[in-house]
């Protein structure tokens, strides 16, 4: 019993570290976004894929050094995380647009959520996490 609590312990650590990247590498992507759209007058399309280029950045340097703690090289890793990254998020917010749709999905959360797009963005967002986890966990920084 030891045995499998430690190794789930284990598999935790490296999700909650991922989800500390995760939050990292939001805030300075939006922030970065709300500067050059706000501040520096840039449209929502450059904004949008300045911060989010730098957030990727920043998420493949910190997962690889902090949260794997891999030592994949960013020639080997660079390109399969950009891939897991573009799979993980037309999988995900793909499949989330189709449970949104659905009437129970509706029933359930409609009381908190205004919109059937609001719950696909929530959707997705919780599937492209563990997908994109799993991705890079095994994918990109395996050992």
């Amino acid at each position: 019993m030891a045995v499998i609590l430690e190794h789930s312990l284990k598999q935790i650590k490296p999700f909650l570290r991922f989800l500390v990247v995760g939050i990292i590498n939001t805030i300075i992507g939006l922030s970065v976004m709300f500067i050059l759209m706000n501040l520096l007058q840039q449209s929502y399309w450059i904004a949008t894929f300045i911060g989010n280029s730098l957030g990727a950045v920043i998420s493949f340097t910190l997962n690889r050094a902090f949260t794997f703690q891999s030592t994949v090289t960013f020639r080997k890793g660079a390109p399969r995380f950009l891939l897991i990254i573009l799979a993980c998020y037309f999988l995900a917010y793909g499949t989330a647009d189709i449970l949104a749709g659905w009437t129970i999905m509706q029933s359930i959360f409609g009381t908190i959520i205004s919109s059937e797009k609001e719950l696909a963005i929530l959707i997705g967002t919780a599937l492209y996490t563990i997908a994109n986890f799993l991705g890079q966990k095994y994918l990109v920084f395996s050992r």
